[in-house]
């Protein structure tokens, strides 16, 4: 299953190039990076326990099943976020902030069950971190946490494109202007998750451009396209699981469907921010640049819905087709940040 699946040697990759980015900016800023990437803060940040984090690093992590991650995600934030006396957040004053009794966080505590989409929400409100932090898989979060240890800010006044802003964060332009002037518009949250689910299907469509059927969508995470149905008429919310199956498919960020409108767009500008410095270093981001030349935007969201059989199987294809163009070359693996070699686990598919 791709919720026990090892940190594929492509996701540490990426991590790795976050790191030696983050060390970059700290070292130009005079800082120490070993401070800025302390274990303990990217803990902090993604909601990872620290001795997981250099495993995810390195690629030795097994990820963990969805309750079981949302289960310590939550018991991170109220041992880390605690009130002005130093004690632990309260089950019921944290369900009262969203109108919800505390017996109602009881499982999402003991670990015995999912919350409801809305608790999900309001309890990621209450604590102030951002919508996918309960859902995020340990790569998206670690990756998450390195982005937000930069040390530099982000560019004011920056005008960007209202459709690719719309794009990437399912706001319409016109939200968008609102949000940017500090007036974001209020949806509940029934209507915003329908509204982004709905900009998903008619963005992101099939090859033919016609939208993915709520049967194909569901059947990436093993549910039937009747269990979607209400969700599109606004008469209901998903479950977390198939918000998080539904993020996943579509190949966004694990808050898609739960940000407010301004979350949304910062999370948007920062990763145009993240792309406009990288374009800054060519010779140093070559994947960047042969993204740039070539649209592999629908391959790679496609790709994420492989199976462990299916990406050796894409793997395999491609160092063929390499090898008869000639430009297959095999580097020895790089050295993850920490300087413990990592034990390329990828080809042994979901097993952890």
């Amino acid at each position: 299953m791709t919720e026990k699946r090892l940190v594929r040697a492509t996701d540490r990759s990426g991590l790795t190039a976050a790191w030696a980015r983050v060390v970059a900016s700290a070292e130009r800023h005079g800082l120490d990076p070993a401070a800025v990437l302390a274990v303990e803060r990217l803990s902090h940040l993604s909601g990872i326990a620290p001795e997981r984090v250099p495993e995810v690093l390195t690629g030795a992590a097994a990820e963990l099943p969805l309750c079981e991650r949302v289960h310590q995600r939550f018991l991170r934030l109220r041992a880390t976020r605690r009130d002005k006396h130093g004690r632990e957040w309260s089950l019921a004053a944290i369900a009262e902030d969203f109108d919800a009794p505390g017996a109602s966080l009881g499982p999402l505590n003991a670990g015995t069950g999912l919350p409801r989409l809305g608790h999900a929400a309001g309890v990621q409100r209450f604590f102030g971190v951002y919508p996918g932090f309960l859902l995020a898989d340990s790569k998206s979060a670690v990756e998450r946490a390195l982005a937000a240890t930069g040390p530099g800010g982000r560019p004011e006044g920056a005008a960007e494109d209202l459709e690719r802003l719309s794009y990437l964060t399912g706001i319409t332009p016109q939200e968008i202007r609102l949000t940017l002037d500090g007036t974001p518009p209020r949806l509940p949250l029934k209507e915003q998750v329908r509204r982004r689910f709905e900009h998903l299907r008619r963005t992101r469509p099939r090859e033919d451009g016609q939208a993915h059927s709520l049967s194909a969508i569901a059947g990436s995470f093993d549910a039937s396209g009747q269990s979607l149905t209400r969700l599109t008429q606004g008469e209901g919310l998903p479950n977390l699981a198939a918000a998080a199956g539904i993020q996943r498919f579509y190949g966004v960020e694990s808050g898609f469907l739960l940000a407010g409108d301004a979350e949304a767009l910062a999370s948007a500008l920062a990763g145009i921010e993240r792309e406009l410095e990288s374009a800054e270093r060519p010779a140093g981001n070559p994947m960047l640049a042969v993204m740039r030349a070539h649209d592999v935007r629908s391959i790679v969201t496609r790709a994420g819905r492989l199976s462990p059989d299916g990406w050796k199987s894409l793997a395999d294809y491609l160092d063929d087709l390499l090898a008869r163009e000639g430009q297959l070359r095999r580097p020895a693996p790089p050295r993850p940040p920490g300087g413990a070699d990592a034990i390329d686990r990828s080809s042994e598919g979901g097993a952890g």
